[in-house]
């Protein structure tokens, strides 16, 4: 939907310059500020459409400006992509579970750039499933209301915990969830878990959905997300 607001945070002013033109160029409106302080303030009175938010910011860090926005319910629902060194894994996985939706690593290819920035406005604009509605991906047919999965066609059993997995990874195709956020969702925040119990549920899930088990997407050094599209 061109037209749509982008609020860019970067403090190297060529890099900074290279977003915002390229932006333009594809018809949306660009506010462009150069630290943390000037992004809260702009995300306030803008309330942008999408952060583009680099986290190596002068002052007031990237982790910072996410958190105070994710933390204001009058900016909560700002989808934000990161923008990150290629050596800050810990990082982004803070950023994730602050709120963030994306990441992209420095230095980027302007056209995948271009490509993730419309996945995430396309996906804040999709209204949530309902949690009964049953959620249909071509191969792979998830009926929350009968806790029922199927794969071309077939039955599948899961576990109750295999299913909740699948089912929230499901209800955002295209999100990255970091381990921690997957337990919350499905067992509580105060579910004692670790990484490794995580991925043996991934890998059981996995191995039953067969077919389909490409579904699930491993993002390295940060966690899963479900592929819409197989």
């Amino acid at each position: 939907m061109p037209g749509e607001n982008i609020l860019v945070v970067e403090d190297e002013a060529d890099i900074q310059e290279l977003i915002a033109y390229n932006l333009r160029k594809e018809a949306y409106r660009v506010t462009a500020v150069g630290d943390g302080e000037q992004a809260v303030k702009a995300a306030e009175a803008v309330r942008p459409d999408l952060l583009v938010l680099d986290l190596m910011l002068p002052g007031l860090g990237g982790l910072e400006v996410c958190k105070r926005l994710k933390r204001n319910p009058d900016t909560e629902d700002i989808p934000i992509i990161m923008l990150t060194a290629r050596s800050d894994e810990v990082d982004i996985v803070t950023g994730l579970e602050l709120g963030a939706d994306d990441y992209i690593t420095k230095p980027f290819n302007l056209k995948v750039f271009l490509t993730r920035v419309k996945a995430v406005l396309r996906r804040s604009r999709r209204v949530p499933a309902a949690e009964d509605q049953a959620l249909d991906y071509g191969n792979l047919q998830i009926h929350p209301g009968r806790h029922e999965v199927r794969v071309e066609g077939r039955p599948v059993p899961l576990t109750v915990t295999e299913f909740n997995i699948l089912k929230f990874l499901a209800r955002r195709p295209g999100w990255v969830f970091t381990r921690g956020q997957i337990v919350e969702a499905v067992r509580g925040e105060d579910y004692a878990v670790t990484d490794r119990a995580v991925d043996f549920q991934i890998v059981g899930l996995r191995k039953k959905l067969a077919a389909a088990a490409d579904r699930i997407e491993t993002v390295r050094g940060v966690g899963y997300r479900f592929r819409e599209t197989a």
